[in-house]
């Protein structure tokens, strides 16, 4: 694979990430039942342990999707 076709796949693949970020931001998918959130007066943590959890699992299907459909 020549650079030129790496950097347009790479650059594409940023653009597809950017923008669900930014539309999984603005549908509030963020703080799911199972994420652990504390808050006192200096301190702020937040651990997306479900939020994670189904990342993985879109990821993951859509990545088998992609390969299922690549062997046909």
């Amino acid at each position: 694979m020549n650079l030129g076709k790496l950097l347009v796949i790479a650059g594409l693949t940023l653009i597809i990430i950017g923008a669900l970020i930014w539309g999984l931001g603005r549908l509030g998918i963020r703080r799911l039942p199972g994420d652990i959130y504390y808050q006192s007066d200096n301190v702020r943590i937040y651990i997306p342990i479900v939020t994670c959890l189904v990342l993985s699992i879109l990821l993951t299907a859509v990545i088998w999707i992609w390969q299922w459909l690549g062997r046909r």
